[in-house]
């Protein structure tokens, strides 16, 4: 069955937290960054969970435990069980599991998360591409410190037929001082020294989307994330809703030029938006309205964005709610915008310079 392609996000009547039973929710850039707490996540969570959503943290950051993520959300003001947590470490460890023997050993390249879930299935981890009867080796984000010799020692064992997978391949991750390399870098620095290809479990993989429903047994999951190459697309490639944040790696001008399997069903500043429904964008005139703007796809090339008492195409401005749009909803134009930029992509990507919109939401 083929697929509808999306060319806008969609409404919601309810709050989220009440349309669907649980929130599969990414870590790095939605709830934290560098360890501290996003603006509003926390109260916006503990307001989920008290009217009965299911909370559960999907992360594809295998460095840590479930238990270690989960001691830190609490003393971030996030009561959380381990069992609420599910990494792509998890994920890995099931593949590697499902392909090799028990018991079997496996070279660990990253940190403790990789080491305990493999343990978890009742494989071996070790340290060297020199242990006899090496049935696997597995690569992880391993942090800052992780040591540029461990990347050889993979290569090494790689290099004489060991099979390698990988947690996952996100090329970079966000921390409290910016955006740095992520595990999927350090994985194309054991491709280029080796020429092979990993298997790899975390998301936009089905094996992490079916660690995930494993472990959660959500029968209605809405997927929150930042990312849209990981997060947004991991719910397309399960069939499942998912909300976009603006907290983390993902911009405007990204989410326009969102090719379909990236682009999310609703997109919110940050995790307030669980609680709240999400506003219908509608066909208007040659574009699309959503609140109090609307967005047309003009055939200059440009993406043009107008307040409800505009005239557009280049016309006056109406006084009523200001020139640069005060009063109206920034997230509003974005929605706007996302359907003309989709609907003209059509199963593309769209192209059209959409700056001067962007700026005038403060979005750029």
């Amino acid at each position: 069955m083929t697929r509808q392609i999306r060319t806008s996000p969609a409404a919601c009547d309810q709050s989220l937290h009440q349309a669907y039973d649980t929130a599969l929710l990414d870590l790095d850039g939605v709830v934290y960054a560098g360890g501290r707490a996003i603006g509003h996540a926390v109260e916006s969570l503990a307001a989920a969970r008290a009217d009965g959503m299911h909370l559960a943290y999907v992360t594809n950051n295998a460095l840590r435990t479930p238990e270690a993520v989960a001691e830190h959300l609490g003393e971030l003001g996030i009561p959380t069980e381990a069992a609420e947590v599910i990494t792509s470490a998890q994920a890995v460890a099931r593949l590697i599991a499902e392909q090799v023997e028990p018991g079997s050993k496996v070279l660990v390249i990253g940190g403790e998360g990789l080491r305990v879930a493999l343990r978890e299935r009742g494989l071996v981890p070790v340290e060297s591409a020199d242990e006899e009867g090496l049935a696997a080796v597995v690569q992880g984000y391993g942090g800052p410190d992780l040591a540029w010799g461990r990347f050889a020692e993979a290569s090494y064992a790689i290099n004489r037929g060991v099979p390698w997978y990988a947690s996952n391949t996100d090329l970079t991750i966000p921390g409290a001082r910016g955006i740095a390399p992520g595990n999927g870098a350090a994985v194309e620095v054991v491709r280029i020294a080796t020429g092979a290809e990993p298997q790899v479990a975390g998301k936009p993989l089905p094996p992490m989307h079916r660690e995930t429903v494993l472990r959660t047994g959500a029968k209605r999951p809405l997927v929150v994330g930042d990312r849209l190459d990981t997060d947004i697309e991991g719910a397309f490639n399960g069939e499942v809703d998912s909300l976009l944040v603006l907290t983390g790696v993902t911009d405007a001008e990204q989410l326009l030029r969102a090719e379909p399997r990236h682009r999310p069903t609703y997109v919110d500043r940050d995790l307030r938006g669980l609680l709240a429904g999400q506003p219908e964008v509608v066909p208007f005139a040659e574009g699309f309205r959503c609140g109090g703007w609307t967005a047309v796809a003009l055939n200059s090339g440009v993406l043009e964005l107008c307040g409800a008492d505009e005239s557009g195409e280049g016309g006056e401005e109406g006084t009523e709610n200001g020139a640069n749009g005060e009063g109206r909803d920034p997230l509003d134009g974005l929605r706007a915008l996302c359907a003309a930029a989709w609907t003209a992509a059509a199963e593309g990507v769209c192209t059209l310079d959409a700056a001067k919109a962007l700026a005038r939401l403060g979005l750029q």
